[in-house]
């Protein structure tokens, strides 16, 4: 049976990331990635999870230079975002947060930066196997090698450092964390699917060229039903966007007043598809124009111009690294559907966990990762509470203080005097909020919980 140092398992932003960093050190790292088509990639590769931007502190999350990412990968150079209530709107062109990158962020194209991010481990050494399917991992912490990788061909593999990087959806680490649990405890319990994960679907549609703004990506609140549940139109190649939205899964249309959300119709028999979504946004948005005036670019995404995919929306989970094992991106749940996006934890999550294989100090990925992605995390988290059961009325209320409550560097105590009741209310909450996920409480499954 073949031995390798390290296994990962994915070969997403995480995995290709834990591949170099392993690889770097001289470490035989391989990575086993299933692979899916895309019409706007040769092959096959991994799958994508998210709206594809990048934010300017993001990069130094990352630990890349903007530089350093080819020129086919940046689509347009972003001045900022804004964000509509129902009735309300907020311009943002800072983020807040210290960064190395000048400017607000970028969009790219999420195949090429798989891509790109594969050719960097290769380059690094490691090996890079498409059309692997992982079926599950056997330990045996007396053994050496511990773990044994099981494969779809029958080639498996033996190595005593395994990183898992397998997405939202947790196929193999579901059933590998699940050795480690106390009797009564699955990981299926603790991050179902079917509500640790938002639903995402987008298209790519070619916009008039007198709609299309370069400059912004926009996001609105508050018009769909579900927490953290919002449409997004972000600029592509001119005039190409993407044009989607965020989720969760199984909603039902009999928990909201239909009267109260502007992309639901009072025929509805049951939450809208995605494509239908996006219809509704477009004819809400564009009156003048029909939606034909909005083709879809067919070749681009997975399926003539369309992506369906799944986005962590849970609370992170620590690596039972006593047993050589660290999860990373969205299988541990760094990931984040309020912001629509974790390439960026994803790919520092995947550095950290090879690093430290290849080192022989994985003991150490938990501490790591918190240090190093712990703000992020406990801004996201905090965030997501505070909105959890917001509906169109609160979101127009929240923009319309909005800009009392933030200015270029974040939330300040006198800008919520400023924002009367309502903006002390807020900050109040936002603060309250991050004190009690101090000290990495936002993690919902511990390193001593597991039995290793």
């Amino acid at each position: 049976m073949e031995y390798v140092d390290v296994a990962i398992v994915g070969g997403g932003p995480a995995g290709s990331s834990a591949a170099e960093a392993a690889a770097a050190r001289g470490a035989d790292a391989v990575v086993l990635e299933k692979g899916v088509p895309r019409a706007d990639r040769e092959g096959t590769g991994p799958d994508s999870t998210d709206a594809a931007g990048l934010l300017d502190y993001w990069l130094d999350i990352m630990g890349f230079d903007a530089a350093e990412f080819p020129d086919d990968v940046v689509l347009s150079e972003l001045e900022g975002a804004k964000f509509y209530g129902p009735d309300s709107e907020l311009a943002l062109t800072e983020t807040g947060i210290d960064a190395a990158y000048d400017g607000f962020g970028f969009t790219m194209h999420r195949a090429r930066f798989d891509d790109w991010l594969r050719r960097r481990a290769v380059d690094a050494g490691a090996d890079y196997r498409v059309g692997v399917s992982v079926t599950g991992v056997e330990t045996d912490l007396a053994a050496s090698p511990r773990h044994t990788v099981r494969l779809a061909n029958g080639e498996n593999l033996e190595t005593d450092y395994l990183v898992l990087a397998d997405g939202p959806q947790r196929t193999v680490t579901g059933g590998t964390l699940d050795q480690f649990l106390p009797e009564g405890r699955t990981m299926s319990e603790i991050m179902p699917s079917n509500t640790a994960n938002h639903i995402a679907y987008q298209e790519h549609r070619r916009m008039p060229e007198e709609l299309f703004d370069p400059d912004f990506i926009e996001f609105w609140w508050g018009i769909m039903p579900g927490h953290t549940a919002y449409p997004w139109i972000f600029p592509n190649d001119p005039p190409v966007a993407r044009i989607g939205l965020t989720m969760p899964i199984g909603l039902d249309i009999d928990d909201y007043d239909v009267s109260e959300w502007d992309l639901l119709r009072d025929d509805d028999e049951g939450i809208p598809r995605g494509n239908e979504y996006v219809r509704r946004l477009l004819e809400r948005q564009f009156p003048e124009y029909d939606v034909a005036d909005f083709p879809l670019v067919e070749d681009r995404g997975k399926s003539k111009g369309t992506e369906t995919y799944p986005i962590s929306s849970t609370r992170p989970i620590d690596s039972p690294v006593g047993a050589g094992i660290a999860v990373t991106g969205g299988a541990m749940g760094a990931t984040s559907a309020f912001h629509e996006g974790g390439d960026h934890v994803a790919v520092r999550t995947g550095k950290i966990a090879g690093r430290l294989a290849a080192e022989e100090r994985l003991e150490r990925y938990n501490a790591e990762w918190h240090a190093a992605i712990g703000d992020e995390v406990l801004r996201n988290v905090t965030f997501a509470d505070l909105v959890r059961d917001w509906g169109p009325r609160d979101w127009d209320r929240a923009f319309k203080t909005a800009n009392d409550l933030m200015d270029a560097r974040g939330i300040k105590a006198d800008a919520a005097l400023r924002g009367g009741l309502h903006g002390l209310e807020l900050v109040v909450k936002y603060k309250w909020g991050k004190f009690g996920y101090r000290d990495g409480k936002y993690v919902q499954l511990r390193e001593d919980e597991y039995a290793v």
